[in-house]
């Protein structure tokens, strides 16, 4: 049986989860609205138009290539050292790129130098934030019962619109000297404060007890995982690939298609903005509903909505009706998140959980994260249409359903069960 941790534990896990996660995904996501607007013309000033930003969006794509690879690392010494420790390694990462991003010269002042140093940072970036997800869930996940954890696993995920939240709110703030100017600086040298204080709060918080106890393997984690667990590997990729693609498709690829077609930049803003409070409702409804009807139906139908959402999406940005298309495409993807957290965490046993889950999560990111938004850019140059962008997002979706159908339903499993307790036939 689990063990049960004090209210107070849990509740200061759930906060250390919530804090650092968005100090890390402010990160991530400025970066992303930074690539769609004044990277071009600051670090690829020789490139025009569109083929500005999808040069910038080329970098912004390199974070997404190193996630898997920080997913294994931290994932291997996650299972092997402890989730906490690592959890504080990735925030250290990642807020001290987005800074030196801040202070980094223009191809103006440096030349060539300047965007393969973005690109370097961008890689250090990507690296961090793959080993993010697997411990500050896992480590939420790791406390408390079986009772409620699909609403406990849900808030570490908040991180994710808090931080887009921040982000836009950044960006807004000092909207007015981006334009030739280097106001753009301000937020990225910003993180460093977040940082401070998610380190204050994930250092006061305690490690994962089933982690304490979990049984010793002498084998690497990743090896048990591939070896026991595929079908729960491509289960995490295929559910992965769906979500992923929907909130990088409404928000990042949003600020380069509503430039596209004329509308201002405050309004995509304000709409991300507006969406991401919705989307912070919808992951916890997400994650609540899943405790109650089981973690594949709402995540299935939250992924089939997304779908038929994404039909109506762009039509609505054309007509102007840009705050509506974007909270309710985030309203679907937090109910899909929220619905999938816990989900994860319960495929995999506490000796490789972290390594499993962050593989497959990370790996989705690559093909949805990554070229979502590169992909649509290219499409749009060569196309003048958003339509390939919809079917696109559409196929992830299915994919996502796919990997949802496939696994066994995981709500109320005991996370301290063991592969030999699951497959007592391999182990006879």
């Amino acid at each position: 049986m689990e063990r049960t941790g004090r209210g107070s534990g849990v509740s200061r896990v759930v906060a250390a989860g919530i804090i650092g996660t968005t100090a890390e995904f402010y990160d991530f996501f400025l970066y992303g609205a930074a690539a769609a607007t004044v990277f071009g013309p600051t670090f690829f000033p020789h490139s025009d138009g569109l083929l500005g930003v999808l040069a910038a969006l080329v970098t912004y794509a390199v974070g997404f290539l190193a996630r898997p690879v920080g997913g294994l690392v931290f994932g291997h010494f996650g299972d092997r050292v402890g989730r906490k420790r690592l959890l504080v390694f990735s925030l250290l990462g990642m807020g001290g790129a987005s800074t030196l991003i801040g202070l980094l010269p223009g191809y103006d002042q440096i030349g060539v130098a300047a965007p393969i140093l973005l690109t370097l940072l961008r890689l250090v970036q990507g690296f961090a934030l793959g080993g993010e997800f697997g411990g500050a869930v896992l480590l939420v996940s790791e406390h408390g019962d079986n009772r409620g954890r699909g609403l406990r696993a849900a808030w570490p995920q908040t991180g994710g619109p808090l931080g887009n939240l921040l982000a836009t709110g950044a960006l807004a703030a000092t909207a007015g000297s981006w334009s030739g100017g280097e106001g753009w600086r301000l937020p990225f040298l910003a993180s460093a404060l977040l940082v401070v204080i998610g380190l204050w709060v994930r250092l006061r918080v305690a490690e994962s007890p089933l982690f304490a106890e979990r049984p010793r393997t002498e084998r690497a984690p990743l090896t048990l995982a591939l070896r026991r667990y595929p079908r729960e590997l491509f289960s995490v990729f295929a559910a992965r690939v769906g979500e992923n693609a929907t909130f990088y498709v409404f928000t990042i690829f949003l600020l380069v298609y509503a430039t596209n077609i004329g509308l201002p930049r405050s309004t995509a803003t304000l709409a991300v903005t507006v969406g991401s409070v919705v989307q912070v409702l919808a992951m916890v409804a997400g994650g609540a509903l899943s405790d109650r009807w089981g973690r594949r139906p709402v995540a299935v139908l939250a992924a089939v909505a997304a779908a038929g959402w994404a039909l109506a999406f762009f039509p609505l940005v054309t007509s102007g009706q840009v705050v509506l298309a974007v909270a309710g495409g985030l309203l679907c993807h937090g109910v899909l998140t929220g619905a999938q957290s816990a989900f994860y965490a319960e495929l995999f046993d506490t000796s490789i959980r972290y390594s499993g889950v962050s593989l497959g999560y990370q790996a989705a990111t690559v093909l949805a994260g990554a070229a979502a938004p590169l992909v649509g850019t290219a499409m749009l140059q060569a196309t003048g249409s958003a339509l390939p962008v919809t079917a696109l997002l559409v196929g992830c979706l299915g994919l996502t359903v796919v990997g949802m159908l496939v696994a066994p339903e995981t709500r109320g499993r005991d996370l301290s069960a063991t592969v030999a307790d699951r497959l007592p036939t391999e182990h006879a």
